[in-house]
């Protein structure tokens, strides 16, 4: 008995570890997504964004001019009891006392520092960062050579206004639509209803690339291509079957006498679609919405098909996309973009994340 209770333990706690590492591994490049949107340009290009945490690292005690010192840098030379070539010198070399001698810039007009391994954080954050890329707001740098930069901003708003206006419709219309669709396939009786369902469940293995040609050809000949309406009704055609499924799923599990007894009181389908049906699966509904909300949210191929390169309607991706192939070397923009486009599908699923695992699994387990 004891040998029983002693591996449930330790069975539950291999598996409560295991998924406590695959937490920690999943939230550490978010994290760093997040130090990293708030550090300065230069700090970001210099040490990584653990650095904020406290570290031991290189600090300047003391400055020396190279002039000052009479030394050749074309030969070996000797400083603060370290000899050394000019390359091992700009790496640095430790002297036997535990610091290091470094010199920086170039042989014409360098300068040798004199650095001691202390406790240290780099906590120099700034907003500067989310200005230029929510705001368009032009930032001018001062460099360590004295020399001034100016770089334009890349205004994300209007992407983001987008974005939601895609995002939301593309959420609520497929939803409703497929609500209705689950709720006659699981207590209506019609002609076909199981082929009709078989299909719809096929529908699913069907990859939507192949899709896209057909639909823009019907888009350009529509006037639709180019249009929200026309993206709207693309992912709600996209997300149909899925939606079906998992609704099926949960209103096919609800109990029969509740709906018997509204039929017997007279009743219509609609009535008790709307409300019975529709309040007792919100867990359902709540799981598509994430699932559906952050893939549209995501999309970056639906939306390059229909709605084009028109910066009029240009989403969160699209911009994304530009501003890394316009500044893939300036990371402290990618990150302040890369977390301003997670934070509202972040917020969708914890928000909803109390119905998520409940609409998953009902229906799953009958009896």
């Amino acid at each position: 008995m004891k040998s029983g209770k002693g591996q449930k333990r330790l069975g539950r706690l291999l598996v409560n570890g295991t998924l406590l590492l695959l937490v920690v591994l999943w939230t550490i490049p978010t994290m760093g997504i997040f130090i990293s949107s708030w550090r300065d340009r230069d700090d970001i290009a210099t040490s990584g964004w653990w650095s904020v945490f406290p570290h031991r690292d290189w600090q300047p005690v003391r400055e020396i001019d190279a002039k000052a010192l009479g030394v050749d840098p074309n030969q070996v030379m000797e400083i603060e009891g370290v000899t050394g070539t000019f390359e091992e010198f700009r790496a640095g070399i430790e002297t036997p006392d535990g610091k290091r001698v470094t010199w920086l810039g170039n042989k014409r007009l360098g300068r040798v520092e004199v650095q001691e391994r202390v406790w240290t954080v780099s906590w120099n954050f700034t907003l500067d960062n989310y200005k230029q890329v929510l705001g368009g707001q032009d930032l001018t740098f001062t460099h360590a050579d004295g020399t001034v930069e100016v770089v334009p901003g890349d205004n994300m708003i209007r992407a983001f206004v987008n974005s939601l206006s895609v995002a939301v419709p593309s959420t609520v219309i497929p939803i409703l639509i497929a609500a209705f669709a689950a709720y006659a396939f699981a207590w209506m009786e019609f002609p076909g209803r199981r082929e009709m369902f078989l299909m719809v469940v096929a529908l699913q293995v069907v990859p939507l690339q192949i899709a896209l040609v057909p639909i823009l050809r019907d888009y350009k000949a529509l006037n639709l291509n180019g249009t929200f309406l026309g993206i709207w009704l693309s992912h709600t055609g996209f997300g149909l079957a899925l939606a079906t499924y998992l609704l099926y799923n949960y209103i096919s599990s609800l109990p029969r006498e509740i709906l018997e007894s509204a039929y017997i009181d007279g009743a219509s389908h609609f009535t008790a679609f709307t409300r019975l049906v529709l309040p007792l699966s919100v867990p359902a509904l709540a799981s598509f919405a994430i699932f559906q909300f952050n893939w549209v949210w995501n999309d970056y191929l639906v939306a390059l098909i229909f709605l084009g390169g028109n910066p009029e309607f240009e989403l969160v991706t699209q911009r994304m996309a530009a501003i890394v192939g316009a500044r893939g070397q300036d990371w402290h923009l990618l990150t302040a973009g890369a977390f301003v486009s997670m934070v509202l599908p972040l917020t969708v699923f914890f928000a909803l994340q109390r119905y998520f695992l409940r609409g998953l699994l009902a229906g799953s387990v009958k009896g």
